[in-house]
């Protein structure tokens, strides 16, 4: 789909990397150079291949390289702790990684015994177009693995297929029409599976794609100039994110926007109302749409265009699945509940991920047989809690375990507290979220030392997490405590 565009708009804008911009074109010739180099290294069908750089035009150009040369690729954040990429690197068994130099000299130990592509150096590279018999990947082929935060303290890794990302731009197209004078960005990690969607949904419908830059990214007034400038018609955020955004707004100037669309955390549409008023007076009101998702479910699952009447609902509604997914909400024992009634999501359909990498019982354990569907159908067991509204709509209303969303990552409060456990001082230690009345949410972290509390202590525990989880799983407070409460069951009170 992605060289259908190169070969229909040739000298069309594909990238847009600070000053750099990249044709579909020049994508397609570079992507493929890199495919080649893949392939010349051994790369093959279902081979796991490490992707590790900084947002770039490289970045893309190497995701799409990977896919090109028929393997999956894994990304490897180099904002992560090293202790956490070398966990993915060695569970996704990675012998080859396209990077460019400096990751490399960030991570000399950890890339130092494996086989190292630059991709940014095959930015101009020739290669002989009559041998260009790349194979035809098979849908059901894996296109990527994405780590999630694993409730052992120990991420798991995502295989996603082409068949799983090739639909959900099918199911979504007569939602948004995009097209090619739309203007995406990738705002998000590419090791947050959002960026999938807009990565590939920029370039398989042949539009243009802006790079934000990591610190662009976290500075809201910085990344609206970006907005504005660039002319961007397509923005997809989480909540946290636009809520920001739109401190930096305050005179609702991106008019160029017809879309906003909204995944990755629960959405508050009551919060949304104001900045939309606003825009609505000038005239440049988006459409808004809610999109809840999960990774194990490729992205995106159901979709609610957010009208006027429902930026008034206080509830976080969640709309209706897309055509090829189906939704239910059932009790323990796989029993539909009556409308109204609270229940586990479980999510069916073309758009099920193909489980988790090397664990097939974890797999088994929340990929379920489907009573309701075809023999061989599966449900994923989403572990969220919903209730089917009246008009047939679903209400999101949160975990039903402690893995919870913040600023639209997925965490386990789990990992966090295991990896607050291998501290040499800490006898015991728990996560919990807070919510202030502003609508933020925070980490905190709840500490029995092993010794007297210390002054230092927060500071202490603030630098081992540090070093072993990425800086979103990192809490901003620490509470030291004698001995936990526990209810008379002997749990956690």
């Amino acid at each position: 789909r992605i060289a259908a565009q190169a070969s229909a708009r040739p000298d069309a804008i594909a990238l847009v990397d600070g000053e750099e911009q990249v044709t579909h074109a020049q994508l397609d010739a570079w992507s493929r150079a890199i495919a080649h180099e893949l392939r010349r290294l051994g790369a093959t069908a279902e081979m796991r291949v490490g992707v590790a750089m900084q947002r770039s035009a490289a970045l893309v150009a190497s995701l799409v390289g990977v896919l090109r040369a028929g393997a999956a690729y894994v990304p490897l954040d180099p904002s992560y702790p090293a202790e956490r990429l070398e966990h993915i690197v060695e569970d996704s068994q990675l012998g080859l990684i396209v990077t460019d130099a400096a990751s490399v000299a960030q991570h000399a130990a950890l890339f130092g015994s494996r086989t190292t592509l630059d991709a940014a150096a095959l930015r101009d590279t020739a290669f002989d177009a009559t041998n260009d018999a790349f194979p035809q990947p098979h849908p059901r082929q894996l296109a990527y693995v994405i780590y999630t935060s694993g409730s052992t303290g120990t991420p798991k890794g995502v295989g996603v297929t082409h068949e799983n990302v090739a639909r959900l731009f099918d199911a979504t197209r007569s939602r948004f029409a995009f097209g090619t004078s739309d203007v995406w960005t990738l705002f998000h990690s590419y090791a947050f599976d959002f960026s999938v969607w807009e990565i590939f949904g920029a370039l398989v419908h042949g539009a243009r794609l802006v790079i934000v830059p990591h610190w662009t990214a976290r500075e809201p007034s910085a990344f609206h100039a970006l907005l504005r400038d660039e002319r961007v018609t397509v923005l997809n955020q989480t909540p946290s994110a636009f809520a920001q955004l739109t401190q930096a707004d305050g005179e609702n100037t991106l008019d160029a926007l017809r879309a906003v669309i909204f995944g990755g955390e629960r959405l508050e549409p009551a919060s949304l109302a104001r900045w939309a008023d606003g825009a609505r007076r000038r005239g440049v009101l988006p459409a808004l749409v809610n999109m809840y998702g999960i990774t194990e479910t490729t992205v995106h699952v159901t979709h609610r265009a957010l009208d006027e009447a429902a930026l008034r609902d206080a509830r976080s509604v969640i709309g209706a699945p897309l055509d090829d997914l189906t939704l239910h909400v059932l009790d323990a024992d796989l029993n539909r509940v009556p409308a109204g009634a609270v229940g586990e999501l479980y999510v069916g359909g073309a758009g099920l991920a193909r489980g988790y990498l090397g664990r097939p019982a974890l797999t088994a354990q929340r990929f379920v047989p489907d009573p309701y569907g075809a023999p061989g159908a599966r449900l994923y067991r989403s572990g969220d809690l919903a209730r089917r509204l009246k008009d047939g709509d679903l209400e999101y209303l949160g975990r039903n375990d402690d893995q919870v969303k913040i600023r639209g990552f997925r965490i386990e409060l789990g990992e966090i507290q295991a990896a607050l456990l291998g501290h040499p001082e800490v006898r015991d230690a728990a996560v919990l979220v807070s919510d202030s009345d502003s609508g933020d949410r925070r980490l905190v972290a709840y500490v029995v030392p092993r010794g007297e509390p210390d002054a230092g202590d927060a500071a202490r525990w603030q630098s081992w997490l540090s070093a072993r989880l990425p800086g979103h799983m990192v809490p901003s407070s620490y509470v030291e405590l004698a001995r936990f409460p526990l209810t008379p069951n002997g749990k956690l009170d």
